[in-house]
């Protein structure tokens, strides 16, 4: 196998056009999902929080835009870990300021609204500029197209690869 082929990832072989606009495009979803991945990256280290951090307050920040209450074993669910787990967290996101625990419900403070707004911001309005500037008709094949694709991911069992059945 030339070194050429070898560096490839396996569904990149074959030269018909559909073939290669389909790689095309997976290229281009890797390379936003790395970039999406760097910038997550850079955002919990300036706000010094881990991957779970991060995304707790994302959930709590949304719910809060519904006006729905969170509970804690709701959030060990949505992280699928222990509640000691999330108590370790939900207590060191208080003690940062970022959280506040009532009894069970769980909810952000306004300061970690601001910081969290403050952080991603700018770069919330640059992903919406880049999707305003579509027509409605490539909105909606990108749109449809995103929900195919999550449609084929979420057939993979994450234990054992095997395809899940709905």
């Amino acid at each position: 196998m030339s070194e050429e082929l070898s560096s490839r990832y396996w569904y990149e072989t074959g030269d018909d056009a559909e073939r290669l606009r389909s790689v095309a495009i997976l290229q281009a979803m890797r390379a936003y999902r790395a970039g999406e991945a760097a910038m997550r990256r850079r955002t919990r280290d300036s706000m010094s929080m881990g991957e779970n951090d991060l995304l707790v307050l994302r959930f709590l920040l949304k719910a809060k835009q519904q006006h729905r209450e969170v509970a804690v074993a709701e959030l060990a669910a949505y992280l699928a870990v222990s509640t000691s787990a999330v108590r370790a967290l939900i207590a060191r996101l208080e003690r940062s300021g970022h959280l506040v625990l009532d009894d069970e419900t769980v909810r952000t403070t306004v300061e970690s609204d601001a910081e969290v707004r403050a952080t991603l911001g700018l770069m919330h309005e640059r992903m919406l500029e880049a999707a305003g500037g579509m027509t409605p008709e490539e909105g909606r094949a990108v749109v449809a197209f995103l929900g195919r694709m999550l449609d084929a991911v979420d057939r993979i069992d994450a234990h054992d690869g095997a395809e899940v059945v709905h």
